[in-house]
């Protein structure tokens, strides 16, 4: 297997799916989250997916619609009609909810803690285990985490702005992490206060380089 994992930009990208069915709705709602325009091809779409602005295709415009798209997703019961679709998506992107291993991407279970996303793949093994690793993730994961990573990238710009130096910029963000008044105040789920730590650590150590 060659794949790897990738964060990919859909926004704006055509995306096809072929099926209207449990798995079809997901991958939709997934992609319009992210800005796509979605359409499907098959019976009828719930209001949701409509609000959203998916559109629903009759299946006699599949052709058209491989045409139209980035990306592909075949997600139908019919066996020969995911067979046909892919049959005639060389070259694009195509994600086989069908049969996974046969398609160039994959959509792996994902989801958010705050802006922070997570996605498990276990290369097919066991979808299901992917859902139990998912809540395993997300108990373990703290409030404390997410201000960690917040207070991470408030530091970060502030350093692109001050140095050129990646090497200064690590050290910096390292000392960061291991501030403990830093980790104090981000217990205490004082983020201001600990950006306000993070500006006089980097001001006052930077004037002395």
């Amino acid at each position: 297997m060659g794949k790897t994992s990738l964060f990919f930009e859909v926004e704006k990208k055509n995306v096809f799916i072929l099926g209207t069915g449990e798995v079809a709705t997901r991958r939709a709602h997934r992609f319009l989250d992210k800005g796509a325009n979605v359409i499907l091809a098959g019976n009828s779409i719930d209001e949701e997916l409509t609000r959203k602005g998916a559109i629903l295709t009759p299946l006699k415009d599949l052709d058209e619609m491989v045409k139209w798209s980035d990306i592909v997703i075949t997600a139908s019961g019919d066996e020969k009609l995911c067979e046909y679709i892919a049959s005639i998506s060389q070259g694009k992107l195509i994600n086989r909810a069908d049969k996974p291993e046969e398609g160039n991407i994959i959509a792996p279970t994902s989801f958010l803690i705050d802006d922070i996303e997570i996605s498990i793949y276990t290369n097919g093994q066991s979808p299901l285990m992917a859902r139990e690793l998912r809540k395993k993730i997300q108990s373990i994961i703290t409030e404390e985490d997410i201000l960690e990573i917040k207070i991470q990238d408030h530091a970060r710009k502030i350093l692109k702005e001050k140095t050129d130096s990646q090497r200064l910029r690590r050290e910096y963000l390292e000392n960061i992490l291991k501030d403990e008044e830093i980790k104090q105040s981000l217990k205490e789920n004082k983020l201001d206060e600990a950006k306000g730590l993070v500006e006089n650590l980097i001001n006052s150590n930077l004037s002395k380089e």
